[in-house]
């Protein structure tokens, strides 16, 4: 569980990456949360473009996909959702609160 001030910085860094992926018309099908596992692992930091077609707003979407790759859902802005998850290989840089 993420304190707010981790939040806040998590949201602060996420400013200025590029979403890795859209969440379109499929929904949240099983090869966008591999797709999103393998990034989440190597960036612990991640973020994504809800496109309106999905059905889902960016905090329910957030929500759905944080259960399910196991991490936190760090915050919605508009159509982009933010997600964390330390990352368990040695090789990634970790973000250090």
């Amino acid at each position: 569980m993420l304190t707010s001030k981790q939040r806040a910085t998590l949201r602060s860094m996420a400013q200025t990456i590029e979403p890795v992926t859209q969440v379109g018309k499929f929904g949240i099908n099983e090869n966008l949360i591999e797709s999103l596992d393998s990034a989440i692992e190597k960036r612990e930091l991640i973020k994504v473009t809800v496109l309106e077609n999905s059905g889902l707003d960016a905090k329910e979407a957030g929500f759905i996909i944080a259960e399910k790759l196991n991490a936190e859902f760090v915050c919605a802005t508009g159509r982009k959702l933010v997600l964390y998850r330390r990352s368990s290989s040695e090789k990634v840089e970790h973000i250090e609160f």
